[in-house]
C-alpha cells in the first residue's frame, strides 16, 4: 500500500498514524509543483514513493461519475476506478433508521430506486431490497444492484483509492470516523459537508476534511479562518473570480471546484487557481484537451 504525504493533514492520533504507516494507509494527495505531472489515463492507484507529491490536476469522480455510471454504485465506483482516470471516487453517505451508513445522494429513495420514502426510515434489513435503478441515458449495461453501505466502499476501495465521503447526516459522524479508523484509512479519506464547523469536528476526529461552498456562500465566507481544520474547499464553479482567487489564496492546501461538467468550465476553474476538479463527467473532462 502506498503511504499519504499530506503537508497539512491534521494531526492524527499517535496510534492511528503507526497503525497507518505499517498496514494500509492510501494514496496520497498532494498539491502541485514537486512532481512529475500524473498524466490521464494513469490508474487511480497507481504506485507514488513515499513522500512524493502528485502534480496536475486532480480529478473527482462526483457520486462515482454520475454522466458515466450509475451514481452512488458499486459497480459504478469500480468501472470508474478500472477506467483509471478519476484520482478520487466520491460518494454520499446517508444514516439509517438503525445507524447504518449507506451510499445515497436524497434523503428520499424515490429518484435513483426502485422504493419510495425516506431514507432514513429503513433499517439495514429492509435496505436489501432496495435497488439502484440506472438511468437509461447512461452508457452501457448496468445492473439493478443495492447502494452499498459506508463500509463496504471502504473495503472494496480503501488503501488502493483516495475516497470523499460526503456526509448528508452529521449525527453520522462518529460512526463514519470509526469506520475509516478501524481500517487505518484516516490518511486516504477525505469527509465533506457543507459545513465548516463539521470540518472542525471531523478535524478533532484525526480525519481529512473537505467543505463545499455555493457561489452565494462563498461570497461571505472568510476560508483563510478554516485553513487549520479543512483539508481541501471545493468551491462552486459559478463562484465569481474575485471570490475563487480569495479561496485559492486561503492557505487551505487543496482548492478544487465543483460540479464541473464542460470543458470550458473545467478551464475557467483551473486557470482561476482551482487544482482539483469535481465531475460527473471525469472521462470526458480528463482525457480531452487537458491544460499544461
Amino acid at each position: 500500500m502506498i503511504a499519504l504525504t499530506l503537508a497539512t493533514a491534521p494531526a492524527v492520533p499517535a496510534a492511528a498514524a503507526a497503525a497507518d504507516a505499517a498496514s494500509r494507509a492510501g494514496p496520497a494527495l498532494a498539491k502541485p509543483g514537486a512532481a512529475a505531472r500524473k498524466r490521464p489515463g494513469e490508474a487511480a492507484g497507481a504506485r507514488i514513493p513515499r513522500g512524493a507529491r502528485l502534480s496536475g490536476t486532480t480529478f473527482t469522480a462526483h457520486r462515482g461519475g454520475a454522466l458515466e455510471v450509475p451514481e452512488n454504485s458499486m459497480q459504478g465506483m469500480l468501472a470508474t476506478q478500472r477506467r483509471g482516470y478519476a484520482r478520487v471516487l466520491d460518494a454520499d453517505i446517508r444514516q439509517l433508521r438503525d445507524g447504518t451508513l449507506v451510499a445515497m445522494h436524497d434523503a428520499t429513495l424515490d429518484r435513483t430506486t426502485n422504493k419510495h420514502g425516506p431514507v432514513g426510515a429503513l433499517d439495514w434489513k429492509a435496505w436489501q431490497k432496495v435497488r439502484i435503478t440506472p438511468d437509461h441515458s447512461l452508457p452501457g449495461q448496468w445492473r439493478h444492484e443495492r447502494p452499498p453501505a459506508a463500509r463496504e466502499i471502504l473495503d472494496r476501495f480503501g488503501g488502493d483509492t483516495l475516497l470523499m465521503l460526503e456526509l448528508k447526516d452529521p449525527a453520522g459522524l462518529d460512526r463514519l470516523g470509526r469506520l475509516i479508523k478501524e481500517r487505518h484509512l484516516t490518511r486516504s479519506v477525505l469527509v465533506e459537508s457543507n459545513d465548516p464547523k463539521l470540518a472542525a469536528r471531523a478535524h478533532k476526529l484525526g480525519l481529512l476534511t473537505a467543505v463545499w461552498r455555493s457561489a452565494r456562500q462563498l461570497a461571505g465566507d472568510q476560508p483563510k479562518r478554516w485553513k487549520k481544520y479543512v483539508t481541501m474547499l471545493s468551491v462552486d464553479h459559478r463562484t465569481s473570480k474575485q471570490h475563487v482567487r480569495k479561496a485559492v489564496r486561503s492557505g487551505i492546501t487543496y482548492v478544487w471546484s465543483h460540479t464541473v461538467n464542460t470543458r470550458a468550465t473545467r478551464d475557467r476553474m483551473l486557470k482561476l487557481g482551482c487544482d482539483g476538479i469535481v465531475t460527473d463527467r471525469p472521462g470526458t473532462l480528463a482525457f480531452t484537451g487537458a491544460l499544461p
